[in-house]
Parts: structure tokens; C-alpha cells; sequence
């Protein structure tokens, strides 16, 4: 969904373009190293293992293009929060020590502290995916779920037709835990 509103948003028809959902997801970088297709869509670590190997090029991030899409959130029902907010706090307040930790550390510490969640991914990949990230300015440095991703959130659902009305901001998203992460 996202790829086909950055499509639309630079003046390019989604069904102009022959696109192949039929691919497993884990298997998109095989399939188009193996010669399937003219451009692929990967999330890291594929995009550079494919420049590594050199069966291609990221040419793009679609994250950059976008602009800050919510692809993690997390959802509680409101019974939850109301009874466990010291534990919703405390939750927010380690993902908050995690984004700074990555905005206080380097590339190289960045990728030495994750390599254990990818044990098949050169070190210097990793380094590098970290690097791409930062000048992308993937990262945001707090875990505040704005408005304004909201609303391009529901845009692109909206374009996509898997929505027909607007939810309200305020029903949906609370900021209390972010606002207050520490």
C-alpha cells in the first residue's frame, strides 16, 4: 500500500506498473536476484545484500518518500490501560531507552548491539544498513504517534481502499506514555 502511494504521490499510475504481490515476502530478493522483475521492494537486511552481492541497487527508500508511516505501534485494549498503566509505562519508557540509544551511539555500536538478532548478516552490513538509516533520518527520536503520521497513515489505507471513513485521531491514539517516556 505504501509503495503504491508513493507511486501515485509522484504522478506514477499503480496499474501502469506490472506489480507481482504473488512473491512471498522472505523470498522477493531471491526472486529478483534470480532474475524476476526490473525493481524490487526489500526491507533491510535484503536491499544490502542485494548491493553486496551485485544484483542491484537501492535507488530509493520509500520510507524517505512516504515520509514517517507508524509501522510500529502498539495497541491495548482500553480495560488494559486503565488498570496497567504503570506497565504501559514502563514498556514505553524501555522502547524510549532504545531510540536514545540509537540516537547517542554509532553506526559500528549500533550494529555490534543488534548483530545477535541477525546472526546471518555481515557486521559491516549491518554497519552499513545503520549508516543508510541514519541519513534517511529513519529513526525518529521519540515515540510520540503524531497526528500527522495518523493522518498519512489513513491517506494511504484511504488510497488504498481499505478504509472509507476517517477514524478520529483522539479515539485511537493515546501520547500520555510517549509524552512522559523517560
Amino acid at each position: 500500500m505504501v509503495f503504491e502511494y508513493v507511486l501515485k504521490k509522484n504522478g506514477i499510475d499503480p496499474s501502469d506498473v506490472k506489480i507481482d504481490q504473488g512473491i512471498d515476502f522472505g523470498s522477493t530478493a531471491a526472486a529478483f536476484s534470480g532474475g524476476k522483475g526490473a525493481y524490487t521492494v526489500e526491507f533491510e537486511p535484503s536491499a544490502t545484500a542485494l548491493e553486496q552481492e551485485g544484483a542491484g541497487f537501492v535507488v530509493s527508500s520509500i520510507g524517505v518518500e512516504s515520509g514517517y508511516v507508524p509501522y510500529t505501534a502498539f495497541s491495548v485494549k482500553q480495560s488494559y490501560l486503565d488498570k496497567h498503566k504503570n506497565v504501559i509505562q514502563s514498556f514505553t519508557n524501555a522502547l524510549q531507552k532504545g531510540m536514545d540509544y540509537v540516537s547517542s551511539h554509532s553506526s559500528e555500536e549500533i550494529a555490534k548491539t543488534i548483530k545477535p538478532q541477525f546472526s546471518e548478516t555481515d557486521p559491516d552490513a549491518l554497519t552499513a544498513i545503520v549508516e543508510r538509516y541514519h541519513a534517511q533520518d529513519t529513526w525518529k527520536n521519540d515515540l510520540v504517534f503524531t497526528q500527522e503520521s495518523f493522518d498519512l497513515l489513513l491517506d494511504i489505507l484511504e488510497d488504498s481502499e481499505v478504509i472509507t471513513e476517517r477514524p478520529p485521531y483522539d479515539a485511537l491514539v493515546t501520547t500520555e506514555f510517549a509524552e512522559k517516556a523517560k
